[in-house]
């Protein structure tokens, strides 16, 4: 039997059987359901803990149903959340206000006066132009 140097059917996987591959199409899919179970179940737990934040219940209602929590204070799914997360609606509301806020400046390290350009009338060579 001559070799061939670019013969690749010695790595090629054997042909795939048509049944196998359906068999194992619906195994796949079963197994991402049951994932996808655990996961909604883990979430639903994370959601309701008295001993995470209300910002972590609130944040596993989302995922959980793939919602953002809603900016207005009055919508009407901002009830269905406090109860699901077991926390009031005043805490809801706490939380969509700590996210309003906008995200708090970084400390300064340094003087700002110390490190800041100098005007033209503060330099003497820029006062004559």
């Amino acid at each position: 039997m001559s070799s061939n140097p670019w013969s690749l059917s010695p790595n090629l996987p054997p042909p795939a059987n048509p049944a196998d591959s359906k068999t194992d199409f619906l195994a796949r899919i079963a197994r991402e359901q049951a994932e996808e179970a655990e996961r909604a179940r883990r979430e639903r737990i994370e959601q309701s803990s008295e001993l995470n934040t209300p910002a972590i219940r609130i944040r596993a209602w989302e995922r959980l149903h793939r919602l953002t929590l809603p900016r207005g204070s009055g919508h009407s799914v901002l009830s269905v959340v406090a109860e699901a997360t077991h926390l009031t609606l005043e805490q809801v509301h706490e939380e969509q206000r700590r996210r309003s806020e906008p995200a708090a400046p970084l400390a300064q390290l340094v003087d700002s006066d110390a490190t800041a350009t100098p005007t033209p009338d503060e330099s003497g060579s820029a006062r004559n132009l």
